[in-house]
């Protein structure tokens, strides 16, 4: 492909998620309202629909990551890409419309398949990237999650105070407008001859692990990978709880504090990764990044005064720097043929800590160390845990370096290049 067509082709990937998260964060701040006009107001009662409602499309992600993937290296990139937005589009008109709840869980499960796609935008960024170029790309992917999380509640907060189902059908607009943009722009990244034959052994959510035991070095990054995911899935889940309980803080002040975040991560992937990678390597990035998150983790679970959290915020986001280089480095050690199923098995992990995370950080931890059974009160357990699972993904990773060294790496990426 050439340059200016794989500068066009990065271009749409990064609006596509770009838009794929501001959808979502669009309803973040409507869909607990919608849930509760559902059942009487009742908090309580929407507040265990909405964990269920999170949980199914975690769930949902989970299975359907691995088939769009492996479908992805069969039939190539771009018709998975424009399926999965025009099916977006389509559940979102649902959700704005449902009539009742059930309808709105269809809407969530069917966003969750959508949703997966986020698989294959990650092969396309790798069949698109040099390697120079690799860790810079993923990196601009965050500051496209960072962007959308900015934006997204923040419209969303705006449209919901009109109609609490107007953010469903923006929401459906911008994925059709993107949908067409891909249709009549968006090139096919894979060439014929990398595509790869579609098994539904390979697949399903653990068999398509086995994928990953195909290239040792991805299945190493792998564990640090859900460890990593674990710790950072708790925080998400926990945050407005601690924030309330401990600093007593509302749903405005968490929205503004979370915009931070947005913006940090923005500058922080949009700006430092590039030039961090090409000063430090992939290899040291993602350690010091895992450092400065685990004591960022550790941090927090000390605050004890809430411009603490601020000032952790700003100087945890240079831990950034480690998720595009993960992503860097698999990309860089995977076959063409492979990129997709590689990248499904990768999302299906990541969902996969979407559904334990809230179970063991937030049922689990905050709400027994909050309690009257606790020995001791210590609302920030599950930061504490958070920074333990990224020391020990520290130790994991020094110890796959040692035994993959650069070398035999730079030898596999000649290979793979040569196929």
């Amino acid at each position: 492909m050439a340059k200016p067509r794989r500068q066009a082709a990065m271009v749409f990937i990064l609006i596509t998620i770009f838009i794929d998260i501001l959808g979502i964060g669009i309803i973040i701040p409507v869909l607990p309202e919608l849930v509760k006009s559902f059942v009487g107001g009742s908090t309580t009662l929407a507040g265990r629909y909405v964990g269920t409602i999170a949980a199914s499309y975690a769930l949902m992600q989970f299975f359907c990551a691995p088939v769009l993937g492996a479908l992805s290296d069969r039939f190539g990139r771009r018709p998975i890409i424009l399926i999965a937005l025009f099916g977006l589009s389509i559940d979102y008109l649902i959700q704005g419309f449902a009539p009742s709840i059930t309808w709105l869980f269809v809407g969530r499960v069917l966003a969750g398949v959508a949703g997966a796609s986020f698989t294959t935008a990650n092969a396309y960024i790798a069949d698109v990237s040099d390697p120079e170029d690799r860790a810079r790309n993923f990196g601009l992917v965050g500051v496209a999650f960072g962007l959308g999380f900015i934006c997204g509640p923040a419209l969303g907060g705006l449209l919901g105070g009109l109609s609490l189902r107007l953010p469903f059908f923006v929401s459906a607009g911008l994925a059709m407008v993107n949908w067409l943009y891909g249709f009549f722009i968006l090139p096919e990244s894979l060439a014929p001859e990398n595509r790869s034959a579609f098994s539904w052994s390979k697949v399903h959510p653990l068999g398509s692990l086995k994928t990953l035991r195909a290239y040792p070095l991805v299945s190493g990054l792998s564990v640090a990978f859900v460890l990593i995911a674990l710790a950072q899935r708790g925080l998400e889940n926990v945050w407005v709880l601690f924030t309330g309980y401990r600093f007593g803080w509302n749903e405005q002040t968490n929205g503004l504090t979370l915009a931070l975040v947005g913006v940090m991560a923005a500058i922080v992937q949009g700006t430092l990764v590039r030039p961090a990678i090409k000063r430090w390597g992939e290899r040291q990035c993602i350690l010091i990044g895992l450092v400065i998150s685990t004591f960022a983790f550790f941090a927090y679970s000390l605050a004890n005064q809430g411009w603490m959290l601020l000032a952790i915020i700003v100087v945890g986001s240079l831990g950034g720097i480690a998720g595009p280089a993960v992503q860097g480095m698999v990309a860089g050690s995977v076959s063409p043929s492979d990129q997709g199923k590689v990248q499904g098995a990768l999302t299906a992990l990541m969902s996969l800590t979407a559904i334990v995370a809230p179970l063991v950080f937030t049922a689990g931890l905050f709400s027994f160390f909050t309690s009257k059974r606790a020995p001791f009160e210590f609302a920030g357990a599950p930061f504490f845990v958070g920074s333990i699972l990224c020391a020990i993904s520290i130790v994991v990773l020094v110890r796959l370096f040692r035994r993959i060294p650069p070398v035999e790496l730079e030898g596999l990426e000649k290979e793979l290049q040569a196929e």
